[in-house]
Parts: structure tokens; C-alpha cells; sequence
């Protein structure tokens, strides 16, 4: 047992850049690092994340060494860090069914924040977060959380996912076979309302594959997607807003990599059956589409396309939207596709060969 715990220290110490002091006995409590009055805790297989985030204080971390881990997380401390050693740190379902709210809605990870006050500063990074029902890292009420080199896989609901949040960070994650979209950043989902201001969002160097969705926005202001990689997904990025005010948008979509998202997904309750969809653009205003690559995107849906301008799914359309400078070719039924309504949305300099209606390229 000492010689299995002295292993796992090696590794750790290296991780968190400090030698310990002392080697851990066989007694089956946290392990902690003290340096400059903030508390590095050591999770081992068999112990507990949840109970060393209980222990934690505002600006602590809690690292959780190589092995699989059978529980859902709660974080609700300001300025947390959780992080494991990268993807051999994984998280799945308990075997037990648990009492607390994140695992009883299906989730691995939960960063909460209250209705008065979000939580400030957290971080969840380099693990992995697996075959939960609903969402593999969920986000409510969070000022400046990153979430980063995170690894999303066959969750039911979304890989990665934040609502009413301001601030955040999600970079360098890959999300994976979920079973809506990998990468989902709303308003809120409980109430019908006007798009929320996130404060400069960013969304940037992140893997989507095989998801339903790559990346939704979902009634979202002042937001940035960057220089993701979407790829075998039913569609790649949504941008979704409608009649609500503020309207949706004010937000930047660009330098990505949308290539070949021609999985087919049935259509649900809000959403028709979707496949080969590149960039959409729902009901949005002010947006701004450029410098995208986008391949390879084709299907027979209304949503079909590489990027395609679509009135809201309750009849608002688009005003404002700046389609320009993007790179697009092999897309079906037509490179770009307008069939919006909405007065001074613009097509410039985009490099493609096709296009619906006709003159747009």
C-alpha cells in the first residue's frame, strides 16, 4: 500500500510543479500540499472528489490522480480549481444512486452558482467526463469559469454545457458522441427569454465529433467562437435566437474548421431532422460569419448547407448578419444558403461555387 501511494505522489508532485514534504501513510485521508496560503488536495482511487471539494477553501485545488473515478461533483467554492492528470482522470457514473441534485439530474461535474450570486473564477480541467445520462460538465450561474482540455464522451444530453453565465472560457476540450451538442452555451432552457449578455464569452480551439450539434448558442449576446475543429456531427455550429428582446447575437463566429457534419439525426420536438449543416444562423442579429473553412457539409433538410440564414422556428428573421471572407466548397444543397426574410443581411467576399438563392459567392 505505501509503495502504491509513494507511486501515485511521484506523479502528482511532477504535475503540480513542487516536491511534497511527505509521503502519504496507508490511512485513507486527502492528502494536501500547502504553498502561499492556498491548499493543493490529492485525490487517489477509492477516495472521494466530491468530499476533498468539500474541504476545499476559495482558491484551493483539488487534483485528481490517474484512475476512474465513480461519482458526480458538485462545485459551488469561488476560485476552485479541479483537475486531473489529463485523459487517464476519468469520471463515470456511481454505482449507487446518489442524493445529491447533479447526479440525480444525470451529470458528472456540476459548477453552481445561486440565483443572487454566481460563483466566481472556477476552473475544471484535464479529464475526463463519461456515459452520464444527462450532461457530462454543467455550468449555471458562473462568473469566469474555464473549463479546459476537458474530454466529453457519450453523455446523454450535452458534452459540455453553461446557462445564465457571464465570462467564460472553454478551451482546448473535445467533446464527443453526446447526444445533443458537445459544446452548449445558453440563456436559460426553463423560461422563454430574451438573449442574455455574456460579458466576452470566449469558445475557441475545442474538438467536436459526432455529436448531434458541434456548438449551440442559444439566445447568447457578446460571444466569441474561434478556431474549433467540427467534424462527423449532424450540424456544426448553431447560432439560435427569435422573437424575444434583446434578440440573439452581437457575436462573432469565426476561423473554424467545419468539415463533413453529415451524421443524421431524427428531428425532435423544437428541431427538424438534421443533417450535412455547417453554420446555421436562427432569428439572430449583428452577427458576424468569417474567416470560416467550411467542407464537405451536405443533406436535404431546409437546414442543409454550409452556411445557411434561416428564419427563426417562430418566424423571426435575421437582420444584420455579416456573412464575409469565409472559404467554402462541396456543400449541399449549396455552399451558402439564404432563406431568410430579414432587410440587410450581407454575403462579401466569400471564396465558394454555389449558392441558394443564386449571386451570393
Amino acid at each position: 500500500m505505501m509503495r502504491f501511494h509513494i507511486s501515485y505522489l511521484a506523479c502528482a508532485a511532477a504535475i503540480i510543479g513542487a516536491a511534497l514534504t511527505a509521503a502519504p501513510t496507508a490511512a485513507a485521508h486527502q492528502t494536501t500540499h500547502q504553498t502561499r496560503h492556498q491548499t493543493t488536495r490529492l485525490v487517489f482511487p477509492g477516495q472521494s472528489i466530491q468530499r476533498a471539494v468539500d474541504a476545499a477553501q476559495p482558491g484551493d485545488t483539488v487534483l485528481v490522480t490517474p484512475g476512474t473515478y465513480r461519482e458526480s461533483v458538485t462545485v459551488s467554492t469561488p476560485g476552485l480549481t479541479l483537475r486531473g492528470t489529463g485523459r487517464e482522470t476519468v469520471i463515470e457514473p456511481g454505482t449507487t444512486k446518489a442524493a445529491d441534485s447533479c447526479a440525480e439530474h444525470g451529470n458528472g461535474i456540476c459548477v453552481l452558482g445561486t440565483k443572487d450570486r454566481d460563483v466566481e473564477g472556477v476552473t475544471v480541467a484535464s479529464l475526463t467526463v463519461r456515459n452520464f445520462t444527462g450532461t457530462g460538465v454543467f455550468a449555471m450561474a458562473t462568473d469566469g469559469l474555464t473549463v479546459r482540455n476537458v474530454t466529453a464522451v457519450n453523455n446523454g444530453v450535452w458534452g459540455i454545457a453553461q446557462e445564465r453565465s457571464v465570462r467564460g472560457l472553454f478551451v482546448k476540450n473535445t467533446a464527443r458522441d453526446n447526444g445533443d451538442a458537445g459544446l452548449f452555451l445558453a440563456n436559460t432552457i426553463k423560461e422563454e427569454a430574451g438573449a442574455a449578455d455574456t460579458q466576452g464569452t470566449v469558445v475557441e480551439h475545442n474538438r467536436l465529433e459526432g455529436n448531434r450539434i458541434g456548438i449551440t448558442v442559444r439566445r447568447l449576446r457578446n460571444l466569441t467562437v474561434a478556431e474549433n475543429h467540427l467534424t462527423g456531427n449532424c450540424a456544426g455550429v448553431f447560432v439560435v435566437g427569435d422573437e424575444n428582446k434583446p434578440r440573439a447575437g452581437a457575436l462573432t463566429v469565426r476561423d473554424n474548421t467545419v468539415a463533413d457534419n453529415n451524421k443524421s439525426c431524427p428531428a425532435t420536438a423544437r428541431l427538424e431532422a438534421l443533417q450535412g449543416s455547417g453554420i446555421v444562423l436562427t432569428g439572430t442579429e449583428d452577427t458576424l460569419v468569417t474567416g470560416n473553412h467550411v467542407t464537405g457539409n451536405a443533406g436535404t433538410s431546409s437546414l442543409s448547407g454550409g452556411i445557411v440564414l434561416f428564419k427563426s422556428f417562430v418566424g423571426t428573421p435575421g437582420e444584420r448578419n455579416r456573412i464575409t471572407d469565409n472559404t467554402l466548397e462541396g456543400n449541399a444543397p449549396a455552399d451558402l444558403v439564404d432563406t431568410d426574410t430579414g432587410h440587410d443581411n450581407t454575403f462579401t467576399g466569400n471564396a465558394c461555387t454555389a449558392s441558394r438563392p443564386a449571386g451570393l459567392c
